[in-house]
């Protein structure tokens, strides 16, 4: 699958370095140099080095070797292929893409509703869920999200009890 995996910002200094503004979590294996990226305005871009300079990362890519070059790529989209269901190191680990679409049970095995959205926040992320009365926003965590059955599109919430919050 195709996945948005980074943008091309501004040149960085006069050897043809463009700074990254990265939309992935795994950025060491997206971005290692020899990597082929994907994009709709310059076809596949290759990154022949890479750095971090100040907090904000670096690339150079093959065929762009000056300053001038590298600005005609400003604000290009940078896609790379990636298996959603490959193995992941952490089984707790998963791609917004697995999760939009599953089917939110309680425990009781009552339907709950359907998963519409991953919102990432600093802290925690939180699953967006359609009921039938409302959209439910539940902190992406195991003790409200015991179960996660990606292969059935299956998962079990435990709605916090938002009976006491005064709106």
């Amino acid at each position: 699958m195709r996945l948005l995996v980074g943008r091309i910002g501004r040149a960085h200094g006069i050897l043809g370095e463009a700074t990254i503004e990265v939309r992935t979590d795994d950025p060491d294996a997206r971005f290692a140099i020899g990597e082929k990226l994907q994009s709709d305005a310059h076809g596949v871009l290759t990154i022949t080095s890479g750095r971090v300079h100040n907090g904000i990362l670096l690339l150079g890519f093959a065929g762009f070797s000056d300053r001038n070059q590298i600005e005609k790529l400003r604000n290009t989209l940078l896609y790379a292929e990636v298996d959603i269901d490959e193995e992941r190191e952490d089984s707790d680990d998963y791609h917004v893409l697995q999760l939009i679409g599953c089917q939110a049970f309680l425990e009781s095995g009552e339907l709950y509703g359907e998963v519409t959205d991953v919102v990432n926040l600093p802290g925690q992320d939180l699953l967006a869920i359609k009921t039938a009365e409302a959209e439910a926003l539940i902190p992406f965590v195991r003790q409200l999200v015991p179960l996660v059955d990606i292969k059935n599109k299956r998962l079990v919430v435990i709605p916090p009890d938002m009976s006491g919050v005064i709106a």
